[in-house]
């Protein structure tokens, strides 16, 4: 491949994690040990607050009474078209059963994990998305019991809006508690809750470490990292609408890449010339994140073919992949690697983040060359099942028990060996 960097990332030391993982370790320890209060004494530490963990009906309906009809309107459209879309995903999941031989039949059914941890972030932004998102796929799953939490804010200790959204979603029970007690809290079964089965949602490093520590003994959707982006651009492309788009996404923080892999030399320069730019309009507190974003991590790379900038991309294997060009069919079958798609101009990775309806808790950091983002999927268990008559049984018994004596499985082969003898 014949590519060339006019931006490159900025080469940093590898982050030391192992003092996060260690103390991530020690709390989780403590909640486990000693349970509700040590929970408790970690949100007062940590989230500074003082009142009821648990919100109540009453509160719910009060957060709701308080919100602007049309603040309701749009979190209603957002959960909508979230929900439709998790609904027909669920509809593509069908029960199956296939006769193997004459007499003998396998099938497979999907069943819902009885449980869910529904984790939405609360530092820097209050994101009610993330909310609508884990909560409504794991209602649509058809998830019995779906836990909900989020870091305590303001007076209330939880927005009216991230309230509404919550309860909209489904969320039998409602924490004002964020971080590793969260986690714990919701994984143990603490505050009235049962224990959950899945924890889903993205969160900080130490959320995301704990979610990690807790795998084995619940379901994670993920261990996600900080988010990142890929624009596919040529010079059918608005410079202006790119970097927009550039920015968009190095809101999130200081540690969020975006890459714009492009064709077209003069773009790659506008954009390269227009994103300091826009930067600056923002308000101080997003301006910040998105220049160390751009400064550091974000890079510009021109290719010569539209096949060396789709390999490209498929290299990256970004969370989200935004394409600007031409022939969108073509992008659409040759794209491999990448958490969730957005084609044309006319789609923004922001409409995904918020309201369009596909999910938007997605594999970062690469992981998209193995994995996709959230969806029903990860709140159903996918099993078998299999039943035979007699007769039908004889030919696998057989089989079973020689391929048991090759293996040295003495007992299994009899297992098979005592289904060929004629029983009362």
């Amino acid at each position: 491949m014949t590519i060339q960097y006019l931006k490159s990332s900025v080469p940093h030391a590898p982050e030391q994690k192992i003092e996060l993982r260690d103390r991530v370790t020690e709390i989780l320890l403590a909640i486990e040990k000693g349970g509700e209060p040590a929970a408790l004494k970690f949100a007062r530490e940590f989230d500074r607050w003082d009142g009821d963990v648990v919100v109540t009906p009453q509160e719910i309906a009060d957060a709701t009474a308080r919100l602007e009809p049309s603040v309701r309107a749009d979190i209603d459209f957002a959960h909508e078209n979230i929900r439709r879309f998790a609904d027909a995903q669920r509809a593509t999941l069908t029960d199956m059963e296939v006769e193997m031989a004459p007499g003998f039949f396998a099938g497979q059914k999907s069943i819902p994990v009885l449980g869910a941890g529904c984790y939405a972030p609360g530092g820097r932004f209050s994101h009610v998305a993330s909310a609508l998102m884990t909560i409504t796929t794991a209602k649509a799953a058809g998830v019995d019991f779906v836990a909900a939490s989020s870091p305590p804010r303001g007076e209330t200790g939880i927005s009216d809006e991230m309230a509404y959204a919550m309860n909209l979603a489904g969320a039998d029970s409602i924490l004002r508690m964020g971080g590793v007690q969260a986690v714990a809290s919701m994984a143990f079964g603490y505050f009235g809750m049962p224990r959950v089965d899945v924890l889903a949602g993205p969160g900080n490093a130490w959320v995301a470490e704990a979610k990690r520590q807790l795998f084995g003994r619940v379901g994670i959707d993920m261990v996600a990292g900080p988010t990142d982006s890929l624009i596919i651009a040529d010079g059918t492309a608005s410079a202006e609408v790119v970097a927009w788009d550039m920015v968009g996404q190095m809101e999130h923080g200081a540690d969020s890449p975006v890459w714009l892999v492009t064709d077209d030399k003069t773009l790659a320069q506008g954009v390269l010339s227009i994103v300091p730019d826009l930067i600056a309009t923002l308000p101080e507190a997003n301006a910040g994140s998105a220049r160390a974003a751009w400064d550091n991590l974000s890079e510009i790379i021109l290719c010569t073919t539209r096949e060396e900038m789709a390999a490209t991309a498929d290299q990256y294997a970004p969370e989200h992949l935004h394409v600007q060009a031409a022939d969108l069919d073509w992008w659409l079958a040759r794209l491999k690697a990448y958490g969730s798609l957005f084609l044309g101009a006319e789609t923004t990775v922001a409409f995904g983040d918020k309201a369009s309806g596909p999910n938007h808790v997605l594999p970062t950091s690469g992981a998209a060359r193995y994995t996709g983002g959230l969806s029903v999927h990860k709140f159903l268990k996918t099993v078998t099942w299999q039943r035979s008559t007699a007769e039908a049984a004889r030919r696998v018994a057989e089989v079973t028990a020689r391929i048991s004596r090759l293996e040295g499985m003495e007992a299994h082969a009899r297992t098979a060996d005592i289904r060929l003898s004629p029983r009362d």
